[in-house]
């Protein structure tokens, strides 16, 4: 193969580093963000109407209930059949013509996008009958209030992230371990993957279940504290913070598009799931039951992988706004004199709500009759730092995510319409003597051909007339 950008950039041991230093990033903002200690109501937009719309804050009236009930299963249907048919079906695959979503590839990730979306408006809908109609329309109203603390949210993300981000790490390596682009890279390796699949699926099924374990039992039960560990060896601000954030952002798109088929994703030699002796999932529903078309949910390899990343990047960039809009005050929080944040355990003072009594000032100084200390002992030192920059200044940091969303978006449409010719064993895959600029200049000259045989056509039927 030709040694362009493309030869390194989808390179195995490229494709490993960003895959596994992903979940050594997450871990680290994790730990460094002062969000994961606090201990107050955990707010997130969109996602917390969603989940409130749904899942609580039903009144004790059967009628509204009902009314929320119809709305949100309504909500999701319409959101399902838009994601579908309009979004799917006529815009990516009819109108841009884009390959990657030809057929039925990745309906379900639009269709998941789409639902959310929709629930959250008709979530607005039934805000406005119930401030119009229900005498005490506050307790119910729909936010993006979580109903648990940030803490206890940002455990329950930080175990959702390092799923998504393990799985598709093993994915990503045991995609390049079956497959046989890259001749020269790690051949005794891939020759034992490949042979043993009995073994494959033993390592995947017990190294995820050890690993996985192991994490979430750190995670939930804090026996390892990072500041503790820490020691000031990394001191993180909101702005650097930020800027992790969005690099997270970017090495979540270079995921995919480190991908040997991207950005049209034609090959068909369906790499084996995880865990599993197929290349893809197939279920069918009723057809024991009764006569009726089955109804047949198709996942194969490359969506599976690809539509975890987009549940990960929705937890990633949450952590982003936490970085842009954060303020300690909001949080139960507040700044000591070398701009460490501390936090307030105390439930009883958050749910005042009056910011002017976890500040610095009143938390050194007040004694607590129970340990005759001051509050401010009792409360949680972190190393995270908190310079208070200006928003202008933290809003840069969304500027490497932007770039990357741009970058994603133009090779996906400039040379995600018109695959490679290929044979069927490569399947469009990176060959000789193929980059993407190539494969947007032939693709060009097949599109400029099919024009010129269409007027030639057209001339052919007047001189015929």
């Amino acid at each position: 193969m030709e040694k362009d950008f493309r030869y390194y950039f989808q390179h195995p041991y490229a494709r490993l580093f960003v895959s596994y230093f992903i979940i050594f990033c997450n871990f680290l903002i994790f730990a460094e963000d002062p969000v994961s200690h606090s201990h107050t109501e955990s707010e997130i937009p969109v996602v917390g109407n969603v989940f409130s719309f749904v899942a609580t804050k039903y009144p004790p009236e059967w009628t509204w209930c009902l009314v929320k009930v119809v709305l949100w299963l309504f909500a999701i249907f319409i959101g399902l059949e838009f994601g579908k048919h309009l979004i799917h079906h006529c815009l990516l695959r009819n109108i841009f013509r884009l390959k990657m979503f030809r057929e039925e590839q990745g309906s379900w990730m639009i269709m998941f996008l789409t639902v959310i979306i929709f629930v959250y408006i008709f979530s607005l809908v039934y805000n406005a009958f119930l401030i119009s109609s229900y005498p005490n329309p506050e307790p119910y109203t729909i936010t993006g209030m979580m109903g648990i603390t940030n803490v206890n949210f940002m455990k329950a993300a930080a175990c959702g992230t390092w799923l998504g981000d393990f799985v598709t790490a093993w994915m990503v390596t045991d995609m390049m371990l079956q497959d046989n682009l890259y001749v020269d890279w790690a051949k005794p390796a891939r020759t034992f993957w490949r042979s043993h699949d009995r073994i494959r699926i033993f390592i995947f099924w017990a190294g995820s279940s050890i690993m996985t374990a192991l994490v979430v039992t750190l995670i939930v039960s804090d026996w390892i504290t990072w500041d503790r560990l820490n020691k000031d060896f990394v001191a993180t601000t909101e702005l650097s913070r930020a800027f992790l954030a969005s690099f997270i952002l970017v090495m979540d798109l270079f995921i995919v598009m480190q991908d040997w088929d991207f950005p049209h994703f034609v090959c068909d030699l369906d790499i084996k799931l995880p865990g599993m002796h197929v290349a893809s999932f197939k279920y069918r529903m009723f057809q024991k039951y009764v006569s009726i078309s089955d109804v047949v949910f198709h996942i194969t390899g490359k969506w599976f992988n690809y539509g975890i990343i987009v549940f990960v990047m929705i937890l990633d960039l949450n952590m982003w706004k936490n970085q842009i809009f954060y303020s300690p005050e909001v949080y139960g929080q507040y700044i000591g004199p070398t701009n460490k944040v501390y936090t307030v355990d105390d439930q009883g003072i958050l749910k005042t709500g009056n910011a002017t009594l976890w500040t610095y000032e009143v938390r050194s100084t007040t004694i607590n009759p129970e340990t005759n200390r001051t509050y401010v002992e009792d409360d949680m030192l972190m190393n995270s730092r908190y310079l208070n920059y200006p928003l202008s200044m933290k809003g840069m940091a969304f500027i490497p995510s932007l770039l990357g969303f741009v970058m994603f978006g133009t090779l996906t449409y400039l040379c995600g319409r018109f695959p490679p010719k290929t044979d069927a064993t490569a399947g469009g895959r990176l060959k000789k003597r193929s980059s993407w600029r190539r494969e947007r200049g032939s693709s060009r000259r097949r599109h400029a051909l099919y024009h010129i045989r269409i007027s030639d056509l057209k001339k052919l039927k007047l001189k015929k007339k």
